[in-house]
């Protein structure tokens, strides 16, 4: 019996089972946004009924708190949740704070090196945290392959990744060096940032890129949810990558003719790629990367401030390497604290449980207070863990009851300037006919890292700690 001759012009049978397989991936994404549409459906008219009773009556104090404990009930497993979620990520980023702490003698070193540091962690979770993102996306629609093929979504997507890391670390080196001297600082030359944002950008990228893709090709084979598990890890992968990364590079700068010729390599590796971004073609990688320069550069220059109001009180930072452990912790913390509020009012306005307005209704008022539960236990935790690990380690500490103090008093002013991002955002995005979830997480995340510093300084002025 001979075999039937095969038809060239057919295509593999890998590709035969990936199209059978794509109309299945689709199917099973409906019925996940289905079930998520019926879930927000019960919660919101649960919350409904929560307010139901009150609602066309004058609230008294003791009626609001009595209301509030009532819907804080009804949402009490939101509450464990989000307990559960901050938790890890307040003692999650200590290894990241342990770092920036062991780096008091270079911050001292280098001026302005703190400036920088900021923005270098926030630019790896914003470009792979978007990365995982659209890999999702193309897993859940069925488009996802895991190919060496140029012109493929993945190897397109790794290129636009890629294009980023290398212009967004060549603006990050010299908007640092404009901030510093804008700000009356004595920082390193152009070239000492070059080299530290350049070869730190580079060192970390590629480890962050590796775990991305990693990931994506895990959640292809085994049906996860990439929305759900490659965001919080990638960005907490970024976190805990990136700052050994800059103190390896930091090594390079201060050192004369050899810092200059690494500056002058760096901005030669990275010119091309900023070139490449605006020079024709309308590859996917170029319009990706084209569309999200703007928000890339602005959530940098944030960061950067952010970074320059450390610099500027850098004296109390440095005397007590405590609050150096602390401050990775207490800055996730509250930007995790603005996305779960910002992502929370998305729903209920796609829902149209609550509506676009400039002071909130009462639901929305009542969502918004569940950021306060989170926020007590979670700052709290932070400023004694960073404290008993300093300790641990040698580090001065002002000791735990100032770092519990200087954690829930700042935390407490994040927490209402992460309120109020988070409703100013997702009501404006709204308003405009923008997706919240698209920009909100994004907008609230970067501000909370400058007002969560500000929030640090005011409460170290307040308690009185030098």
């Amino acid at each position: 019996m001979t075999n039937p001759t095969p038809d060239p012009a057919a295509p593999p049978a890998s590709e035969e089972r990936a199209e059978e397989r794509a109309p299945r991936a689709r199917a099973a994404a409906r019925r996940t946004a289905s079930a998520a549409r019926t879930t927000g459906r019960t919660t919101t008219l649960a919350a409904r009924r929560t307010v139901r009773t009150t609602g066309r009556v004058a609230l008294t104090p003791a009626r609001a708190l009595a209301e509030m404990v009532r819907y804080w009930y009804a949402e009490r497993r939101t509450l464990r949740q989000g307990m559960v979620s901050l938790s890890i990520s307040a003692v999650g980023n200590i290894p990241t704070g342990l770092a920036l702490g062991a780096m008091a003698d270079r911050l001292e070193a280098l001026p302005g090196l703190f400036i920088l540091i900021p923005a270098a962690i926030g630019m790896r979770g914003a470009i792979f945290g978007a990365l995982g993102s659209r890999l999702g996306t193309a897993i859940q629609t069925g488009l996802f392959r895991f190919t060496r093929d140029r012109e493929g979504l993945l190897a397109q997507n790794v290129y636009a990744a890629t294009l980023q890391t290398f212009t967004t670390s060549l603006f990050l080196a010299v908007a640092a060096r404009a901030v510093t001297a804008a700000t009356g600082l004595a920082g390193m030359s152009v070239w000492d940032f070059l080299a530290i944002s350049v070869l730190g950008g580079l060192l970390s990228s590629v480890f962050v890129l590796v775990v991305t893709v990693g990931l994506a090709a895990a959640g292809s084979r085994r049906g996860w949810d990439m929305d759900s598990v490659a965001a919080p890890l990638i960005t907490f992968v970024g976190d805990l990558i990136t700052l050994p990364a800059l103190y390896a590079a930091s090594s390079l700068a201060g050192r004369g003719a050899t810092s200059l010729l690494v500056g002058l390599a760096s901005a030669a590796i990275c010119l091309p790629a900023a070139v490449a971004i605006f020079r024709g073609g309308a590859s996917l990688a170029k319009q990706i990367t084209r569309e999200s320069m703007l928000t890339l550069a602005l959530a940098g220059v944030v960061n950067l401030i952010a970074g320059a109001v450390i610099e500027h009180r850098s004296a109390r930072f440095l005397a007590f390497p405590a609050l150096l452990v602390m401050l990775p912790a207490f800055l996730e913390n509250a930007g995790a604290l603005g996305g779960i509020v910002s992502s929370r009012l998305a729903s209920k306005l796609h829902l149209g449980a609550i509506r676009p307005r400039a002071i909130p209704d009462r639901l929305a008022a009542l969502d918004i207070t569940l950021a306060g539960p989170w926020a007590l236990l979670n700052f709290a935790l932070t400023g004694i863990t960073a404290h008993i690990v300093a300790v641990a380690l040698g580090l001065a500490s002002p000791g735990a009851p100032f770092m519990a103090g200087i954690a829930l008093l700042a935390g407490a002013m994040a927490t209402a300037g992460a309120a109020l991002v988070a409703y100013v955002t997702a009501v404006a995005t709204f308003r405009f006919d923008l997706d919240p979830d698209n920009h909100g997480i994004a907008a609230v995340t970067s501000t909370m890292d400058l007002i969560g510093v500000i929030c640090i300084v005011a409460s170290l002025a307040i308690l009185g700690v030098i």
